[in-house]
């Protein structure tokens, strides 16, 4: 096969779906490429497994193609421009994040890493640094360490980084050490003022729940639960939120309703998640157990399971179970008729404490397991909650759109890609189509409360929303991640004038945000007055997401 040949089947593995398959396939191109001696390719394949597991969420598998990527780089640094570093220093922070994840990064590693990001950047983000060397050191339980490295970071600013992100993370870090009203402080603008976050203002809500129960403010935490939750519920890349809802509903009075989100949210331990999140989850999960148990509440029915023929299974063991399987951790077998609340709850301890002992054991310390058994130790904190605004819990739509899906996230089976309705068959265009046809392709999305789909494809983020009197209007936002400085506004109108002489999709436009930067955008709509079938919905997200990449990628390679 020629080195064109190759550099083609690299392009085609791009486009497959996020697993196991492009996976394998990437990793026998950089093989090939290695046997070649063709550095370029090899480290062209090796960028996009980064890219890959980084999506999947699996920064821990970061680091072997990441180190030889960057040994590449240092040996034929005339074979890699700007954009290549750069790629390469985003990886090399994920590899260094990945250390508080999972215990299958080794300290040394990550400390290897960090130091040598340090190099690299050579003081240019000196925000970014701090924040690594912070976050380690609260890793380790080293709070002096953590607090002095936490003032660099704040003196420092959030760099290119987002700043909104930034803030949830540090205030997360001041909950943690009982500095609920910084934290508080610190959120409390972005709930109003979400700025082009996508995060945003949910994340941010689900930083204040702990902070504003611990300051006795619980009508504004059931407020933030209640609108947090309805996005949180659906969106795989949230999962590390959930741990924050259960804490609030076992800490806040509501143990009846965390014991109906933890039924919902439980299958989701079978997908792709680290370590500390599932720590985080087992352990809230199996304090609200005992609470509950301690309440009197017994066995909240549990999905229902087609493949098995008894009616009415309670919450059961077999979602933890796959959680055992994925982690090696302890099985208890299912009781005859049901597992009990209490048997639920300590195979969520057993997890919870298992996964608290690796990161120690790597670690050396005993942290994470103190901090652990001391979450498990706490009691609530009201014994009179005030009533939560009346919205669903963990079925109903996000939106007022009844055919939106509010499980776990995962797409309607085959054959039913609306969530109602036969795949070639026009109906009214929904929230659940856009979410099917975004998820059939493999790709990850957010429901905002209003309905729009959000996403992000490389260096595009595409928003999906109905529009029109009767929402019969398909209309795709793209926004192009690099923007411009006012300076360029020329240049700018110079390129969206020619890609739409050029280009037929996306429309093209410039505009001006409040900080004085140009942001590049385009937009896609289709009238859909008389139904459309939810194949031609996957047809139309098709040809959105890959219009729109090719015009953010178009606005990332200027000069």
């Amino acid at each position: 096969m020629s080195g064109g040949t190759w550099r083609d089947t690299l392009d085609a593995a791009r486009d497959l779906p996020d697993g196991e398959g492009r996976l394998a396939e990437l990793e026998r191109i950089a093989a090939h490429a290695d046997a070649a001696g063709d550095v370029r390719l090899g480290v062209d394949a090796r960028l996009a497994l980064i890219e890959t597991h980084h999506h999947r969420g699996e920064r821990w598998r970061l680091l072997e193609p990441l180190h030889r990527c960057l040994a590449a780089v240092d040996e034929h640094p005339a074979l890699f421009d700007a954009e290549d570093v750069a790629a390469l220093l985003r990886g090399e922070r994920a590899a260094v994040e990945a250390l508080p994840g999972s215990p299958r990064v080794g300290l040394d590693q990550a400390r290897v890493l960090l130091d040598d990001l340090d190099r690299r950047l050579s003081g240019a983000e000196p925000g970014a640094v701090a924040e690594l060397r912070c976050r380690l050191a609260d890793h380790l339980g080293d709070e002096p360490a953590a607090r002095a490295w936490f003032a660099r970071w704040r003196a420092a600013g959030p760099g290119h980084g987002c700043a909104a992100c930034a803030a949830v993370r540090q205030a997360e870090l001041l909950t943690g050490w009982g500095e609920w009203a910084e934290a508080v402080r610190m959120l409390e603008p972005l709930t109003t003022d979400p700025g082009d976050c996508t995060e945003q203002p949910e994340a941010a809500l689900a930083a204040l729940l702990l902070p504003y129960l611990r300051l006795g403010r619980h009508d504004d935490a059931g407020r933030a639960h209640v609108h947090a939750y309805r996005r949180h519920r659906r969106e795989w890349t949230a999962f590390g939120h959930l741990p924050a809802h259960l804490l609030f509903c076992a800490l806040g009075g509501h143990p009846e309703r965390g014991l109906e989100i933890l039924v919902a949210q439980l299958p989701r331990l079978a997908r792709p998640v680290d370590e500390r999140s599932a720590m985080e989850f087992t352990a809230a999960g199996a304090l609200l157990c005992r609470l509950a148990a301690e309440a009197g509440l017994g066995h909240p029915a549990g999905p229902v399971d087609p493949a098995v023929p008894t009616p009415g299974r309670t919450l059961g063991l077999d979602h933890a179970n796959r959680l055992a399987e994925a982690f090696g951790l302890l099985q208890v077998p299912p009781a005859n008729g049901g597992p009990s609340l209490a048997v639920l709850g300590a195979e969520l301890l057993a997890a919870a404490t298992d996964l608290s002992g690796r990161f120690d054991a790597r670690n050396g310390t005993g942290h994470q397991s103190g901090r652990i058994a001391a979450r498990l130790a706490e009691r609530p904190l009201t014994t009179a909650p005030p009533p939560l605004p009346d919205e669903p819990v963990t079925d109903g739509p996000v939106t007022d759109d009844p055919a939106v899906d509010a499980g776990s996230g995962s797409p309607p089976a085959d054959g039913d890609p609306d969530g109602g309705g036969p795949p070639d068959e026009p109906a009214p265009l929904t929230v659940a189509m856009i979410v099917s046809a975004v998820e059939r392709r493999g790709d990850r999305c957010a429901v905002e409360p209003g309905g729009t789909v959000v996403g992000r494809w490389g260096e595009a983020v595409i928003r999906f929303e109905r529009a029109g009197t009767r929402a019969e209007i398909l209309h795709a936002r793209v926004v192009a991640t690099r923007r411009l400085p006012v300076d360029r506004r020329a240049e700018a109108y110079e390129f969206v004038n020619a890609w739409n002489r050029d280009r037929l999709l996306p429309k093209a436009y410039v505009h001006e945000v409040a900080d004085g930067e140009l942001v590049l955008a385009g937009d896609v709509t289709t009238d859909l007055a008389y139904g459309v079938a939810p194949v031609q919905v996957e047809v139309l997200v098709e040809a959105a997401v890959s219009t729109g990449t090719a015009y953010a990628d178009a606005v990332a390679a200027l000069p």
